[in-house]
C-alpha cells in the first residue's frame, strides 16, 4: 500500500505530497493525522530544513473530506455528534494544526482542485503558487456542513472579510485567474513549470539564515494573534538574539565582501 503522505528531504527542502490520487487527494482518513503530525515533527526537529513544498499527487491538491465516507458513516462521521466533536478535534484538526505549527516557510503548490479541507489546507501554508489548472473552493455549505477545518479564521486574513464570505456563502469555486486577483495566491504558472517554480521560490528562501528564518515566521504568525505592542516586545527580543548569532556576522561579512554569505544555521 502506497504511502498517503510521501515525505522528500532534497537538501534544504522537504516536500510533503498528499498521496491518493486515485480518489483526488481526500484527507481525515484515521491515519492522517499520525502522519501530518509525526511529518511537522520531523521538519521542526531538523535544523537543516529551510523551507517545505506542500503539493498533492496526480490531478488534484486535496478534494477535501471524504464524502463518501460522511454519508456511509465511516472514517469517524458516524456515531452521537459529541464522538463525532472529538474525532474532529483529535483527527482532522490534528492535520490542520501540524501544518500550522511547521516553523519554516511552507509553500503550497497547488496542482488542482483545492476544495473544503483541501483549501483550508492550502490556505494554512505561508504562500501559494497555483498551476493554471488549479481550482479553489470552501464549499462546506454546500454539502450541509460549516467551514469546520479553520477556514473561518484563515479566509479572511488572507482575502479579506468580503471575499471569503462570498466564497463560503456561495459555495462557489474559483480558478487561478481569479485566486490570484483576490491574492489568494501570488502567482500561476502552467501546470508543468508547478514544481521547478516553487523548488526555485523554495531556494530563494534557503539562502536566507535559518533560524532567523523560523524567527521571523513565528513573529508573522503571531502578528495575525496579537497587539502591535506585544510584536514589538517580541522583534526587540528576538533580535537581540540574532546579533548574537554567527550567522548575522557572516552576513556583515558577506555583505561588504560582496559576496553571497554561507550560513551555518548558528
Amino acid at each position: 500500500m502506497s504511502d498517503p503522505l510521501i515525505f522528500e528531504k532534497n537538501g534544504p527542502v522537504v516536500t510533503l505530497t498528499i498521496n491518493r490520487p486515485e480518489s483526488r487527494n481526500p484527507l481525515g482518513a484515521p491515519e492522517d493525522a499520525e502522519n501530518f503530525s509525526a511529518a511537522a515533527a520531523r521538519i521542526n526537529a531538523d535544523r537543516g530544513v529551510r523551507c517545505v513544498i506542500l503539493t498533492g499527487a496526480g490531478k488534484a491538491f486535496s478534494a477535501g473530506g471524504n464524502v463518501k465516507a460522511m454519508r456511509e458513516g465511516g472514517d469517524g462521521f458516524g456515531g452521537p455528534g459529541v464522538h463525532i466533536r472529538e474525532r474532529y478535534r483529535n483527527g482532522i484538526h490534528r492535520i490542520v494544526k501540524s501544518v500550522w505549527g511547521i516553523e519554516v516557510p511552507v509553500i503550497a503548490a497547488v496542482n488542482g482542485p483545492a476544495i473544503g479541507l483541501g483549501n483550508d489546507v492550502a490556505c494554512l501554508a505561508d504562500t501559494r503558487i497555483a498551476a493554471d489548472s488549479a481550482i479553489f473552493g470552501a464549499t462546506f455549505l454546500k454539502i450541509g456542513l460549516v467551514p469546520g477545518d479553520g477556514g473561518a479564521w484563515l479566509l479572511p486574513r488572507i482575502i479579506g472579510m468580503a471575499r471569503a464570505s462570498e466564497l463560503l456563502y456561495t459555495g462557489d469555486t474559483i480558478d487561478a485567474a481569479t485566486a490570484k486577483d483576490w491574492g489568494l495566491v501570488s502567482e500561476v504558472v502552467p501546470a508543468a513549470e508547478l514544481m521547478d517554480r516553487a523548488r526555485a521560490v523554495a531556494a530563494r528562501i534557503c539562502n536566507q539564515a535559518p533560524d532567523v528564518l523560523r524567527m521571523t515566521k513565528q513573529l508573522l504568525r503571531q502578528g495575525m494573534l496579537t497587539s502591535f505592542d506585544t510584536i514589538m516586545e517580541m522583534s526587540a527580543s528576538m533580535q537581540a538574539l540574532a546579533h548574537h548569532t554567527d550567522d548575522h556576522k557572516e552576513a556583515l561579512d558577506a555583505f561588504f565582501e560582496k559576496r553571497s554569505p554561507d550560513y551555518k544555521g548558528s
